[in-house]
């Protein structure tokens, strides 16, 4: 059974890579992919021969895409500044989260994981030779993790989560269970997962936390300050609503056109900043909006009561100015980053599809976030935290779940100074 689980599996991403190639004839992302991953033995020869040649030990650091390498970064950054003698090879399966973060500082060589065989797997680890391997949250390629539990190279996972209808804890997981004894830890977020672990008999887990948390409230230390959006929020109420989408906006404009209170201001920073979708968004907003790029020019007080902003980079900091939240995409495949409105403290609400962010699910149940359905449940929700008092005990469970999940990337780090594989040369 166990042979056949493995066939399946190398069949699977096999026909997997051939469907991609495919759909690269007609489609952007997977055409990057396939262009990421050409000739990539000899680029990545090229790429690591200097630091080999250094006498560097190479820390790998893998991701799927740019979400789980926000949960990395902290780590990354961490492993930089306490040992520089390393070098760091960061890889992305996504070209979502290559396109964007090809040119990381903090990495020495930034490149795509292969598919996972059974060769390219055996030829990558040859090439790369790390020291240590760090993959994120939910990367357990079969083939890759082998051949480095086969080299004996110390391999750990960061701010993982674990469920019960995982493959791993199938009656046919087996041979991916056994996968998991391989690691040499696993830093849990929750102690659920930690306790589903043990309960498969995987004892080398610590709950950690979550390493996004560390990041986040980083930022809110210290957050970029923007002159025009003092002025434009003023002594205002603000509601920043953030990477919202058209199924969010179609939620968001008629409340805003119409329920909003008088006293109060909104920031909007859409997903998407085309000319044709802020042109739009500004003819569908009934109670005055400008531009941020155009507003910035002045920075004067305006009548205009919502802001919009038309850019990339601001939104993280934007929280600051704000008193409630919204955050986009669910109504589309998953919400956007809730921890950063979170970090300042601010109640969020959002859309229905927000089950696999574990932060999300727990504010929910506990009172801090507002999963929202309807135009009636978007008034109910944002009418309910107009009242000090609410607004407060939601802030306070926001509060109180980034403390219990701060303090990963120590705990991490840590862990990492005691095994000695950062000093051994």
């Amino acid at each position: 059974m166990q042979l056949i689980v493995i066939w399946g599996y190398s069949f699977v991403v096999g026909l997997y890579g051939l469907v991609i190639a495919l759909a690269a004839i007609f489609n952007t992302k997977a055409k990057l992919w396939i262009q990421g991953r050409k000739n990539w033995p000899e680029r990545l020869q090229q790429a690591v021969k200097p630091l080999q040649e250094a006498g560097k030990p190479i820390v790998w650091v893998h991701c799927a895409s740019l979400g789980e390498f926000e949960q990395g970064r902290p780590l990354i950054e961490a492993l930089r500044a306490q040992y520089p003698q390393p070098a760091i090879v960061l890889t992305f399966y996504s070209p979502s989260g290559y396109q964007i973060r090809q040119n990381y500082a903090h990495a020495d060589v930034v490149c795509y994981m292969p598919l996972d065989t059974c060769r390219n797997a055996l030829i990558f680890i040859k090439i790369l030779q790390p020291s240590l391997v760090v993959f994120v949250k939910y990367e357990f390629w079969y083939h890759h993790l082998q051949a480095l539990f086969q080299a004996q190279i110390p391999v750990i996972l960061v701010a993982a989560l674990f469920r019960p209808g995982q493959l791993f804890f199938k009656w046919y997981g087996e041979p991916f269970r056994r996968l998991l004894l391989g690691y040499s830890r696993i830093f849990a977020q929750n102690e659920a997962s930690a306790a589903l672990l043990r309960k498969a008999g995987v004892n080398q887990v610590e709950v950690a936390g979550d390493t996004r948390v560390d990041r986040v409230i980083q930022m809110a230390a210290q957050p970029a300050n923007y002159e025009a959006v003092e002025v434009f929020a003023g002594s205002s109420p603000v509601w920043v609503c953030g990477s919202t989408w058209p199924q969010d906006e179609a939620l968001l404009l008629p409340f805003i056109n119409t329920q909003l209170p008088p006293d109060w201001k909104v920031i909007i920073a859409p997903h998407e900043i085309s000319e044709n979708h802020i042109a739009a968004l500004e003819k569908a907003v009934a109670i005055g909006a400008v531009r941020y790029s155009k507003y910035a020019l002045s920075a004067a007080p305006t009548a205009a009561r919502v802001l919009i902003i038309d850019n990339v980079g601001m939104l993280a900091h934007l929280y600051q100015y704000g008193r409630l939240a919204y955050i986009g995409g669910g109504f589309g495949h998953g919400i956007h980053n809730t921890l950063e409105p979170a970090a300042f403290g601010l109640p969020v609400i959002f859309g229905p599809r927000y089950g696999k962010f574990e932060e999300a699910v727990y504010l929910v149940a506990h009172g801090g976030f507002f999963a929202v359905l309807s135009a009636d449940e978007l008034h109910r929700s944002f009418q309910h935290l107009l009242k000090e008092e609410a607004r407060r005990q939601a802030s306070a469970e926001i509060c109180n779940y980034l403390q219990q999940m701060q303090g990963a990337t120590a705990r991490i780090m840590g862990y990492l100074a005691n095994s000695g594989w950062l000093t051994q040369r």
